[in-house]
């Protein structure tokens, strides 16, 4: 089958995911990915000075933690962080989330550390 035509099943491709905070490709559009990834417990404080960042929670609850505030986020919503703009994921169960962001983004921006993960990994 030719896969130009067919749908991107996210429950089949969350399947394949068995690493938190791992983002993994699932369609390119232009210079822009879509990611899939999984988050359990929090993530380093980071920004991304180039790009604004999209989450969009398809399973499970998560909040964007900001030095000023903090966005709670459920299935079926969504948030962009400004680019520039110092954040932390925090999910205190497994949550599914889909990334939208320019190829060749770091995920943990100008961090950096033990919990950046390879870089345009497609699944």
């Amino acid at each position: 089958m030719n896969t130009r035509y067919a749908p991107i099943d996210f429950s089949d491709k969350l399947a394949l995911l068995s690493q938190h905070w791992s983002p993994r490709v699932v369609a390119e559009m232009n210079d822009y990915q879509f990611k899939l990834v999984k988050l359990q417990g929090a993530f380093v404080w980071h920004q991304h000075a180039d790009t604004d960042e999209v989450f969009i929670v398809l399973d499970g609850n998560m909040s964007i933690e900001f030095r000023d505030g903090v966005v709670a986020l459920s299935a079926g919503q969504m948030h962009v962080v400004p680019k520039g703009v110092e954040h932390r994921p925090v999910a205190e169960q497994e949550c599914s989330v889909l990334l939208v962001e320019p190829r060749g983004v770091v995920n943990t921006g100008d961090a950096g550390g033990a919990y950046t993960a390879d870089n345009d990994v497609w699944i």
